[in-house]
């Protein structure tokens, strides 16, 4: 995932939520490479919060980021998801 300058964005709901994917993103990046019980509870905290900034974000302008931002939050859903399974 690429990293972007988030203050060269305006502070929109779309791209709110571009940044809560990227957070998520090393949050669950963290809990794989380290699977504590601490990280596991940031990345699914993180998770859920990313939830609710793309939620907040469908129906603007933006439809671009906002897609992109669904998209990012699928992939880490799986990769979380992995990390849950792998517990078991």
């Amino acid at each position: 995932m690429n990293s972007h300058d988030s203050s060269l964005h305006s502070n929109n709901p779309a791209n709110s939520a571009l940044d809560s994917a990227e957070k998520l993103h090393r949050a669950v990046s963290s809990a794989l490479s380290h699977p504590t019980e601490q990280l596991i509870q940031q990345a699914n905290n993180s998770l859920a919060h990313t939830e609710q900034a793309v939620i907040q974000a469908q129906g603007y302008a933006n439809k671009n980021a906002v897609e992109l931002a669904e998209e990012l939050l699928g992939e880490e859903k799986e990769r979380l998801s992995k990390l849950h399974s792998d517990e078991r």
